[in-house]
């Protein structure tokens, strides 16, 4: 947002304050109407968000992926298998996972990915953190546990950590994040003109060029929504 925002901020001689918290209490201060967008990364709940009518629109903005991280020892012997196998072998073994435990989108992420592996029975080597993704890969890496991390997350944070990652390039980890226009039908506070034009803004031809250059690491970021999907 740093990287994205002046632009829009200097043409309409505003200030966008950017309130960083995990998908669930986004989707609760949308429902409240104190914000006025949302961009957040759980399509499931953004289109329940939609169909509930606390949003005017949605739009695609970009995507990334999750990556299945662990100890280079892979103790539940996990590289290389698809998502759902490697979380059904994490499980069977009872090998150390940590969990966001905090209702975002990477913690929904998860929740649905162990309801494809047959259901989350909870182990001793379970562990919630109810924190956020630094703060949980952190202490997977503490615990040498396996964890689900954003990929923009694991590439800010690999050169401090001893976890590689073990499943990647797999469609079940993939990561569109999508901008909702809150209804200002539901709350009168919400200046829906200006949460237009920034919608508008970050679908636009020119800041999909600039989430396309983003680089962490020397790695991308994020990608911008193909053009021909809908």
């Amino acid at each position: 947002m740093d990287y994205l925002l002046p632009e829009f901020e200097a043409a309409h001689n505003v200030r966008v304050d950017v309130i960083a918290v995990g998908t669930g209490q986004a989707l609760s201060l949308g429902t409240g109407g104190d914000v006025d967008v949302l961009l957040i990364h759980a399509r499931k709940s953004e289109l329940d968000f939609l169909e509930a009518g606390h949003a005017l629109r949605r739009d695609d903005v970009m995507y990334n992926s999750f990556v299945l991280l662990g100890p280079a020892s892979d103790p539940a012997d996990i590289s290389d298998r698809k998502t759902v196998a490697a979380f059904k072998e994490i499980r069977d073994t009872a090998t150390t996972f940590v969990s966001r435990g905090d209702d975002s989108g990477t913690h929904k992420r998860e929740l649905g990915l162990w309801e494809i592996a047959g259901g989350l029975a909870t182990w001793d080597r379970y562990v919630e953190t109810g924190r956020g993704m630094g703060h949980t890969l952190m202490t997977a890496n503490e615990m040498a546990a396996y964890v689900l991390c954003d990929r923009g997350t694991y590439l800010k944070f690999k050169n401090k950590i001893t976890l590689v990652p073990l499943v990647e390039d797999d469609p079940a980890l993939h990561n569109p994040y999508g901008v909702l226009v809150v209804n200002p039908q539901k709350h009168e506070r919400i200046n829906v003109s200006m949460a237009i034009r920034l919608a508008d803004y970050l679908i636009s031809d020119q800041v999909q060029e600039k989430i396309a250059s983003f680089r962490i690491e020397g790695e991308p970021l994020f990608y911008p929504h193909p053009r021909d999907t809908p």
